[in-house]
């Protein structure tokens, strides 16, 4: 069972990150909390009373909790109370969040044109704004694979297997068609219909412009004027009868949109003909033919509305397209793997899959599931991922993704991460999320269309009263009704809505691709004007495989200091302090037993070894405790940072009896991406929390010009917000739980693939590979996108701005130019179908 909750008192990513830790360390439970809006998702094999959810958050914070009966009720916007959040800052009261499509979304139907935001729906069916076809959004979870027989298709179970019957290898079933395809075929089976009644129809009415019209030959015209009523019949009572329902819903609600016109134009024509053929007598002698019939427009009423559902049907396939991304993420997850028991070997789903699990991976096989390699190795093709082709090596204890594909040798691998929690999973879930989210240039373009369709229809009145009074003699009636309607069809903004989400939808799906994650539309829109990238250094500009070169004693006991900060390290997660660890165990030197460990951010560790005081850190860790240093022990320190090496001091009972010098290679890629990003413009600043001389050699090999060394993360952010005060748009790259300030605080936080949680949770851009290139990347996908978003601009009203004069007829007077009904409807298509095809290109973009 599943159940939605409220959550109160959660005021950034480190609370949501608490919150979800501690509802998911609840037996029985699995937990999904986003922070905007405040919700939990949790789904339960038994029920469990909101009592004990509630005692649990009170141990960890001043949250409070409360179910929501349905999460489909929620509203658009949602009011929190005022908080204090981490940072100490107070948030303002009732301040109004938008809800956006989380996982809970996944399977359920969405408008296109986001009308309501993001509000979802059950079921299929048109939107209560707009009146568009809802679409569905991608299932995020792998579906379970059923096993059929080849033979004996009547055979179906779970998991593989031998057929019963005849003894056979059941094979996976196809999947059945999708709601996508299922909608795309019904809108086809309308347009065959509406095709087949439409062409007679039209060729009976282009007859009549022939100056002996063979159709006379065999009936009258009247006659053949209920012909083409009995065939416009079909067209739109049964074809495009829901253009006419999403209009009268859109009059009834006063949501005026592209039907409002649709519906309006075609319905005066299809009345006026009706009124015409029953009742002749009640219309001058303007709107008669010579033979005295009422000139008809059964025509125009089906030939625009079959043009309007022709679009309807490519934007049906449009949209199934541009989820194209989603799915192939969903097709890189492999439906079964092979388990070891006790040696022997275990065909099973990957559904069945549990933490602790061991796999064996066989040559050319996917990866099932997130974990560690425990015996073998081999080569991994993870292209799929991080967007690089060349092969990657592995051996024990390195991790390998699910989904990535090995290369020619088997091993087994160890499960750790399953199901929602690989990320393979994470990525489609935030593809998911992204594609759907709304960049702020949207807003301009829902200001307009808001007033678009009022201003339209009075445009359409005041080209009829203008051509009733100013038109030729006998004919200004029927020209002003022309023209009036030409104006309601030509102006539908259904181009204008699509402009914006169909490039954003394509363009996240092509960063994904490409090994760039990210977060929302706003992201990708800023990311364009970014002028100042601010970078840590270890695991973002060098590799993050930092490794202990030496170990200097100044009493010529490096054994016993080594032996000291490794036990002191131990505790700590940072990547020096590993790498002192690993230099330790290499050297079999056995850690001892640490008492009051303490890790200072930004400056080291301390802990007390056999009942000494151990210090392990940078200068200021030293100042802090009044740690004393020699002269040549500072002397040797300085010629290693100056080499572009880190080096920690070694205290024991506040004296510095040496140090420890660690180094981490610049990844090659760092320099080239730096030096394009300087090129595009972005001015590159180095922050790090390493010393001045280690900063400066580090700066010199990047030929950066601006650095600051000796940081704390305070210091990276404050020197952000003043950055952010001169007016720049600020990108922050980082790895650590240090920089997730720094990263929450930037206009676009960047976070490396191969950091930590916390950090990637900060950040609104994640580098699946981790590496500075991956910004390049980003830089260039946003400036595409954005491109891409203004050309859709640009047609949408290019057309509308071109065409509604046009249709209107104020070209007539000079070259005796008119823009029929059915032409505008041509038209107004066409401008829905430049919008998507020209957002679809983004799916060739070279990043």
């Amino acid at each position: 069972m599943t159940h939605t909750y409220k959550i109160t008192g959660m005021s950034c990513d480190g609370c949501r990150t608490k919150v979800e830790k501690t509802l998911n360390a609840i037996e029985g439970i699995e937990a999904v909390v986003v922070l905007d809006p405040a919700l939990a998702t949790l789904t339960m094999e038994k029920h469990i009373p909101v009592a004990q959810l509630q005692d649990a958050l009170s141990a960890v914070g001043n949250y409070t909790i409360e179910m929501i009966p349905h999460a489909d009720s929620l509203p658009n916007e949602v009011e929190t109370p005022s908080a204090k959040s981490c940072c100490g800052t107070d948030k303002p009261k009732n301040t109004t969040i938008h809800k956006e499509l989380s996982v809970n979304a996944a399977g359920k139907y969405y408008c296109p044109m986001y009308c309501e935001g993001d509000k979802v729906y059950d079921k299929a069916g048109d939107c209560p704004v707009c009146g568009m076809d809802l679409v569905k959004a991608p299932e995020l979870n792998i579906g379970k694979t059923l096993y059929t027989c080849p033979m004996h298709p009547e055979v179906v179970q779970d998991g593989p297997g031998s057929c019963p019957i005849c003894g056979m290898d059941l094979v996976p079933m196809e999947p059945s068609d999708s709601e996508e395809k299922k909608a795309y075929f019904k809108l086809l089976h309308k347009m065959k219909v509406a095709l087949l009644f439409t062409v007679p129809v039209f060729i009976i009415s282009m007859m009549e412009m022939l100056p002996n019209n063979p159709l006379l030959k065999v009936m009258d015209l009247e006659k053949w004027n209920w012909v083409q009523l009995l065939l416009t019949l079909p067209v739109v009572f049964y074809a495009c009868w829901m253009f006419f329902i999403r209009a009268w819903k859109s009059i009834v609600t006063w949501n005026l949109n592209m039907f409002t016109l649709i519906g309006i134009g075609t319905g005066v024509a299809f009345l006026f003909s009706l009124v015409g053929m029953f009742f002749p007598d009640v219309f001058p002698s303007e709107f008669k033919t010579h033979s005295g019939t009422v000139s008809l427009y059964f025509e125009a009423t089906a030939v625009i509305l079959t043009l309007v559902l022709l679009g309807q049907l490519l934007e049906a396939r449009a949209h199934s397209q541009t989820n194209s991304a989603i799915k192939e993420l969903l097709k890189l997850a492999p439906t079964e793997a092979t388990l070891v028991i006790d040696g022997v070997d275990k065909v099973i789903s990957i559904h069945d899959i549990k933490k602790g699990d061991l796999l064996r991976v066989k040559p050319g096989d996917k990866i099932p599931v997130d974990g560690k390699i425990t015996d073998g190795e081999s080569t991994i093709d993870e292209s799929m991922i991080t967007g690089e082709p060349i092969p990657v090596d592995k051996k024990i204890d390195d991790a390998v993704v699910a989904g990535t594909i090995n290369g020619t040798k088997s091993f087994v691998m160890v499960a750790e991460k399953i199901g929602s929690e690989t990320l393979l999973s994470q990525i489609v879930q935030m593809v998911n999320d992204a594609s759907r989210s709304r960049a702020p240039i949207q807003k301009l373009a829902d200001r307009i269309a808001k007033y678009f369709v009022p201003i339209v229809v009075v445009v359409s009145i005041t080209t009829f009263l203008v051509w009733a009074k100013f038109g030729p003699e006998n004919e200004a009636l029927i020209y002003g009704f022309i023209n009036a309607v030409a104006v309601l069809i030509i102006a539908c903004p259904c181009a204008l809505g699509l402009a914006t989400p169909m490039s954003v939808m394509v363009g996240v799906g092509k960063g994904a691709q490409s090994g760039v994650l990210i977060k929302n539309a706003e992201a990708l829109e800023k990311m364009n004007k970014v002028t100042v990238l601010i970078t840590d250094k270890t695991g973002t500009i060098t590799e993050g495989k930092p490794s202990v070169e030496k170990v200097f004693s100044a009493t010529n006991q490096e054994e016993d200091l080594l032996q000291n900060i490794a036990s002191v390290n131990q505790y700590s997660e940072h990547p020096l302090a590993q790498a002192v660890v690993q230099f330790a165990q290499a050297k079999k030197i056995t850690l001892t037993e640490v008492k009051d460990f303490e890790s200072i951010t930004g400056k080291g560790v301390i802990g007390t070894v056999s009942g000494k005081k151990v210090a392990l850190g940078n200068k200021k860790l030293m100042e802090q405790f009044g740690a004393a240093t020699s002269e040549a022990i500072e002397s040797k320190i300085v010629a290693e940072q100056k080499l572009g090496k880190t080096v920690s001091y070694i205290s024991v009972d506040n004296a510095v009896l040496g140090y420890v010098t660690i180094t981490d290679a610049i990844k090659k890629s760092s320099v080239a991406a730096i030096k394009e990003l300087m090129r595009q413009g972005v001015e590159v600043i180095m922050m790090t929390g390493d010393n001045i001389n280690t900063a400066k050699a580090v700066a010199d090999e990047l030929k950066l010009s601006s650095y600051i060394a000796g940081c704390l993360p305070e210091d990276k952010l404050k020197e952000i917000k003043r950055l952010q005060a001169e007016g720049k748009i600020v990108a922050m790259a980082g790895d650590g739980i240090n920089d997730a300030p720094a990263l929450a605080q930037a206009d676009i936080g960047i976070a490396m693939g191969t950091g930590t949680d916390v950090a990637i949770e900060s950040a609104k851009i994640t580098l699946v590979k981790g590496d500075l290139q991956g910004i390049v990347k980003a830089k260039k996908l946003s400036h595409a996108v954005m491109k891409n978003i203004n050309q859709n601009l640009f047609f949408a009203f290019f057309y509308n701005v071109l065409g509604i004069p046009i249709a209107a007829g104020v070209l007539y007077p000079f070259f005796g130019i008119l823009l029929s009904p059915m032409i505008a409807a041509l038209a107004m298509s066409f401008s829905s179908v430049s919008v998507i095809a020209n957002a679809l290109r983004l799916r060739s973009l070279k990043l």
